[in-house]
């Protein structure tokens, strides 16, 4: 392989063949997206270690926490959207997270998840769905959904 074959190979874009998402109801607040995204996606790297790159530092030598390993695609629809996208992830048992509307009236993780747990799946007010797995899987389940502007 030449000098000229190496740098190209390095500086080829990393390809993954799996996927996170967060899908999120399209009539929510600016802070709420935030809040939901970050919520949504927190719980992946407890279950999958592997989406978990190395720690970063900087030139300085002050170390960072290590982040996801790749990018994390937000989308938005609407409700039905949602409903729809929940029934596919559960069908397809795909790992998942959930934030539902009331998770906005509690303040700690306990009622929040009392929250949820007071619901039946059929009924969970929806308004942002995370999921991990095989990138033609978790595109399928987003089918309908619009990346986030």
């Amino acid at each position: 392989m030449s000098t000229h074959d190496a740098d190209s190979a390095a500086a080829a874009p990393v390809r993954f063949d799996t996927k996170i998402a967060v899908l999120l109801r399209e009539d929510l607040e600016t802070w709420q997206r935030l809040n939901v995204t970050a919520f949504l996606v927190s719980g992946l790297s407890t279950q999958f270690p592997e989406v978990i790159g190395e720690p970063y530092a900087d030139a300085d030598d002050v170390a960072y926490l290590p982040m996801f390993r790749q990018p994390v695609l937000v989308f938005e629809g609407t409700k039905e959207t949602l409903t729809t996208a929940h029934a596919r992830v559960l069908s397809r048992a795909l790992p998942r997270a959930v934030f539902t509307s009331d998770l906005f009236t509690t303040g700690n993780d306990r009622d929040n998840r009392a929250a949820v747990r007071a619901v039946s799946t059929a009924e969970l007010d929806l308004v942002g769905l995370a999921v991990y797995g095989p990138k033609n899987a978790v595109d399928k389940v987003l089918k309908g959904a619009r990346m986030h502007p």
